[in-house]
């Protein structure tokens, strides 16, 4: 292929989603999938093609990064890191109304798995920087562009092994900019874009429990099923209390102000309300009042007429920054004599201010492209690869701008079924990305 000089990124940028989502990076979790190196290798040709010299590197056959740092034009000021993940989670197609690694354009968006989780920005990532190889313009500051590997997994083959392997990959940085965050909302009319500048912790749990294996047919006192059902109902029946942090004081603030309506943190009812004018991406912002931890998983036994002597479930729990111990107490507590917790993956929470001149730039960014909207804080219920960053110092926002139709569930799409992104959006969003980059 070859570029032409008047090439812009909104040009490019919906392609470069559709041939991604094309790639299937499906992640189950357990080194079963396809892996990242065709998305990579294609990240690869994409960032050769018009002059850099990008990094790739293999945590595990097939697990693929590619790093990539362009310099800025003031080298002395710190770094400022723009990351994505190109792996995404698995799709049972039979579930889908579209081939989910088809990347079918209709009804003005882009259907398929990875279409906001995460390959919309990614393309966005790619459309913005191969503009900077064909005009030669450049960042005031050093631009380290990644795409992570196994974040859907928890990241230890990605931004965590980079982190922890690769630490002079990052030097020098102090900021950074991934999903899942710069999305719209309405409010009472008024359109909002949702900055997220705090993620829950994670803990995923499994729950032993250990009793006496024996006939099916004899009198039992000693059942370890018995006993891990009891403590996984306990823990998901649990009422967590609510808990607002700083950053979800700040968006209740905001959603108060554009409402003409008041809340008070003893007053669940309020709170809940304010919840509702965000429309979809209340899925999001409700997850973040309080703990959550959900039974995901049971293994017991191999025969119906045989007692196992042990059974096992699994938790995904989330908690609000500062929660943690906390929440690991109340969960022992929960589970109770007998079932032991063991950690299969945990990382922390994080929460960042809400101001700066990183801020303040996403901030007039939004302004330029979409006048008379307003910007909000919010905490994203799940986690990012910005956990990882924030090993080295690193303070990361979710910031992938989208502009979308009031009525789309973007919350929905996640990981759900019928995943898709408007095009308009990606227009929208690539245009914004620039912006904030020339200027930041």
């Amino acid at each position: 292929m070859t570029d032409s000089p008047a090439l812009r990124p909104e040009d490019e940028v919906a392609e470069l989603c559709r041939d991604l989502i094309r790639i299937d990076t499906s992640n189950f979790g357990d080194g079963s999938g396809p892996g990242e190196r065709a998305a990579a290798e294609y990240v690869m040709e994409k960032l050769t093609e018009v002059g850099f010299d990008p990094e790739y590197i293999e945590s595990a056959p097939g697990r693929a990064n590619v790093v990539l740092r362009i310099a800025g034009e003031d080298p002395s000021r710190p770094a400022l890191v723009l990351h994505g993940h190109t792996d995404v989670v698995p799709a049972a197609a039979d579930d889908w109304s579209v081939d989910p690694f088809a990347a079918e354009v209709k009804d003005g968006m882009i259907w398929g798995r990875g279409a906001v989780d995460m390959k919309d920005m990614d393309a966005m990532i790619l459309a913005v920087v191969r503009d900077m190889g064909r005009t030669g313009w450049r960042p005031p500051r050093d631009l380290i562009v990644a795409f992570f590997a196994d974040e859907e997994a928890g990241g230890k083959l990605g931004a965590r092994y980079l982190v922890d392997n690769r630490p002079d990959l990052f030097e020098g940085a102090s900021e950074a900019i991934s999903e899942v965050g710069g999305f719209s909302v309405e409010i009472d009319g008024r359109r909002a874009y949702l900055l997220q500048t705090a993620e829950k912790g994670m803990a995923w749990l499994k729950l032993v429990a250990d009793g006496t294996a024996g006939h099916g047919s004899q009198v039992n006192p000693d059942n370890a099923v018995t006993r891990l059902a009891g403590a996984v109902h306990r823990i998901g029946e649990h009422s967590w209390p609510m808990h607002l942090t700083k950053t979800v004081q700040q968006l209740l603030d905001g959603v108060a102000e554009l409402t003409g309506t008041s809340y008070s943190a003893e007053d669940p009812e309020s709170i809940g309300r304010l919840v509702d004018a965000l429309g979809p991406a209340k899925k999001f912002v409700g997850a973040t009042l309080r703990t959550g931890a959900n039974p995901s998983q049971l293994d017991a036994g191999y025969k119906a007429n045989v007692i196992p002597g042990r059974a096992t479930a699994t938790v995904d729990v989330r908690y609000p920054p500062g929660q943690e111990d906390a929440t690991m107490a109340t969960l022992a507590e929960l589970a109770g004599e007998g079932v032991s917790i063991e950690d299969i993956h945990r990382d922390i929470a994080l929460e960042v201010p809400f101001s700066g001149n990183l801020v303040d730039s996403m901030v007039a960014a939004i302004d330029a492209e979409d006048p008379g909207s307003v910007v909000l804080p919010y905490m994203l219920s799940g986690g990012t690869d910005n956990k990882s960053l924030s090993r080295l110092g690193v303070t990361g926002y979710g910031f992938a701008p989208l502009r979308l139709p009031p009525e789309l569930d973007f919350a929905g799409m996640f990981h759900g079924v019928d995943e898709r992104v408007p095009v308009e959006a990606l227009h929208f969003g690539v245009r914004v990305l620039e912006r904030l980059l020339r200027t930041s």
